[in-house]
């Protein structure tokens, strides 16, 4: 189920708006990812007050003006998306895309999000790995493995 600013967990109803949109955010991407939501929600939120206490204040600005759109998760804006738990034990790989750098779930059909920047890119490959306790892979612009950074549990 995608949550948005008007239907979000209870767990989540005291925390400052811009932590809450971030939990959002994270838990509906993790659900995406596979996660069961009962899982997603706490990794979410303790993600979420991390990122608070260590984002400048235009990036928190940024979250705060979050719509609820963009906090849709990708299966509900995109219906031809299909859930692929398969996925869970795959590492991510950060790739070069037309539009910036793509991260993607080996296998995946489609990149899970596509930065503009390839250290945020990698950030986020590495986030997902290590809630997954996979492997993020980050290739050149070429498509040749740059590094491997693993999170095996």
């Amino acid at each position: 189920m995608p949550w948005d600013t008007n239907d979000y967990p209870s767990s989540l109803k005291n925390l400052e708006t811009p932590v809450r949109k971030k939990a959002i955010d994270i838990a509906n991407a993790m659900v995406d990812e596979g996660y069961e939501e009962d899982r997603a929600i706490p990794i979410a939120t303790e993600q979420a007050k991390e990122w608070y206490e260590n984002a400048d204040q235009s990036e928190i600005k940024r979250v705060q003006q979050m719509s609820d759109q963009s906090l849709k998760s990708r299966d509900e804006k995109d219906n031809r998306s299909e859930s692929r738990p398969e996925l869970m034990d795959k590492g991510q790989h950060v790739v070069a895309h037309k539009n910036g750098w793509a991260v993607q779930t080996e296998e995946a059909k489609q990149p899970s999000e596509v930065l503009e920047n390839k250290q945020d890119a990698i950030e986020r490959a590495k986030e997902i790995a290590q809630n997954k306790g996979t492997q993020a892979v980050i290739h050149k612009k070429d498509g040749s493995i740059q590094k491997k950074i693993s999170f095996d549990e």
